[in-house]
């Protein structure tokens, strides 16, 4: 397999997407080093679902830390045995999410931190977002039944999901995003649907963002 816009690839999307299963599956086959957010080591993030106004700037500025430590750690230093980076998550991500969190003067002094931490990171050579409805992102949550998830609310989701949104239409100038409307796509289980993602990604991207869908998604 060969990625022809570059060596750093990032799999992202809401919670629920199917972003951490498609990273495994590319990573194997890339033969790539592969970079997973280690979300569950998050102490505060249980206690934000079912109190996000008190544990929003706790578990915000942890997951900013940690992504940072785990980034220069893996990301910055190169290997020479792989050729491909494949991370589930890309550090804009933090602000993204504090975006939707933060109170006002929080949200600005995390933003303050985010700008020093993130002058040293590459840009992806292609973002791959994975889109589903709300809908079938709560169902996924559902069927894997972490129990710190099980607060999450629609609304929460069509918040992320509109921040991803936005967050393309600023970074579009600076990084390709393939924007993939995955609906009644089973690349876990499915070989045939996984190929049909790996074909796409495989394809030379301009900077700006792509659409696809399959045949049977609305996007």
């Amino acid at each position: 397999m060969h990625i022809p816009n570059g060596n750093y690839i990032v799999i992202e999307g809401n919670i629920g997407a199917g972003k951490t299963s498609l990273s495994h599956l590319l990573a194997k086959d890339l033969n790539a080093r592969l970079i997973l957010e280690e979300f569950s080591d998050n102490p505060f993030l249980p206690l934000f679902y079912k109190n996000p106004d008190r544990y929003a700037f706790p578990v915000e500025l942890f997951f900013m830390t940690e992504r940072h430590k785990q980034l220069q750690s893996l990301l910055i230093k190169g290997s020479l045995f792989q050729q491909y980076i494949v991370s589930d998550y890309t550090f804009a991500k933090t602000l993204l999410f504090a975006g939707q969190n933060l109170e006002y003067e929080e949200l600005r002094l995390f933003r303050k931190l985010f700008n020093t931490l993130n002058a040293s990171f590459p840009k992806p050579g292609l973002l791959v977002y994975l889109h589903r409805s709300v809908e079938d992102l709560l169902s996924n949550i559902r069927k894997r039944g972490r129990e710190y998830e099980k607060d999450i609310s629609e609304n929460y989701l069509q918040k992320i999901q509109n921040a991803y949104y936005n967050f393309f239409e600023i970074a579009k100038n600076e990084m390709s995003i393939l924007f993939m409307d995955v609906k009644n796509l089973d690349f876990i289980h499915n070989e045939n649907d996984y190929q049909i993602i790996v074909n796409e990604i495989q394809k030379e991207y301009s900077k700006g963002i792509h659409y696809w869908k399959s045949e049977q998604g609305v996007l």
